[in-house]
């Protein structure tokens, strides 16, 4: 038998955790996708950094994820090796700010904020995502993102060779940013501010009831479906085009809130495409506005 990726990766980082031929329905908040050849956990930003050098060199192009929190992966799997960030969390207290790693959960950050008296991240309560990936998109909801707080972001660039952006460097924009596919975030440093930790919680508890209360937080999604148009909210108009509980298979627009579209139970990746493309033809057919999808979709 040949020798594997999977051997020439524990060959050189023998400790680190990896699955092969690991289903990404297991990895995705759509709860979609077939096996990747190798899904790798690292667990601290050195191991990443090592783990990048070594498929690099190998010839590989891994597919770098969070959590999985906004994708869609192939229903056939894919096979490029896929590397998971969720175990380097690290997170500690600056100052009056915070500095995380790039697999810290944005919603357990936003309570050790809280626990810390420190203001400024409770619009990312509730968010399913990670540091990472909410620096790349520039997350944000209920009135507040990412570029409030951001002071400064280490990171991996294409060639692999450690940079830093610092404030304006980030170009935060609407649902995007500086960074570039195959650029690797290793950490950031956040500016907050000193306030009362009961307030705070108050304030992330009142955002969490809107969200469950509005939100198919119940169902398998990746989050809004699509960016938010010039003329108004993508929700607004999907409802207005009365496309609420529209279904391809197991995948549909969700009933409780237009923006969402949602795994009823079986979707495929094939579905969620048709859905999506069935909206963006019909809204655009009726309102004449061009939506653009925000899930970020793998094609293998």
């Amino acid at each position: 038998m040949g020798r594997t990726l999977a051997d020439a990766i524990h060959e050189k980082l023998p400790q680190l955790e990896l699955r092969e031929n690991e289903p990404l329905a297991n990895h995705t908040s759509f709860r979609i996708g077939g096996p990747a050849k190798a899904v790798l956990f690292p667990k601290s930003t050195d191991e990443l950094r090592r783990l990048c050098g070594l498929l690099r060199s190998l010839g590989e192009k891994p597919l770098l994820l969070g959590n999985g929190s906004n994708v869609l992966a192939p229903d056939a799997g894919t096979d490029r090796a896929v590397i998971l960030t969720v175990k380097i969390c690290g997170m500690s207290r600056l100052g009056d700010g915070l500095k995380a790693e790039c697999g810290a959960a944005l919603t357990r950050l936003a309570a050790f904020a809280a626990a810390e008296g420190l203001g400024g991240l409770e619009f990312a309560y509730g968010i399913p995502g990670t540091v990472g990936g909410a620096l790349v998109m520039n997350a944000g909801a209920y009135g507040g993102e990412m570029k409030d707080v951001v002071l400064r972001t280490v990171f991996l660039d294409g060639e692999l060779r450690e940079r830093k952006y610092e404030g304006e460097d980030h170009l935060f924009g609407y649902r995007t940013s500086a960074f570039k596919d195959g650029e690797v975030i290793l950490e950031t440093e956040m500016r907050l501010h000193k306030a009362e930790a009961e307030k705070i919680r108050e304030k992330m508890e009142e955002l969490m009831a809107r969200r469950r209360s509005s939100q198919p937080v119940e169902l398998p999604s990746a989050g809004s479906a699509f960016k938010r148009p010039a003329n108004g909210y993508a929700a607004e108009l999907i409802d207005r085009c009365g496309l609420k509980g529209f279904t391809v298979g197991g995948a549909g627009v969700s009933e409780k809130h237009a923006g969402f579209i949602v795994n009823n139970g079986g979707a495929t990746a094939d579905d969620v495409k048709k859905v999506i493309e069935h909206v963006r033809e019909t809204v655009y057919e009726r309102t004449g506005t061009e939506l653009c999808q925000e899930i970020r979709i793998i094609d293998g």
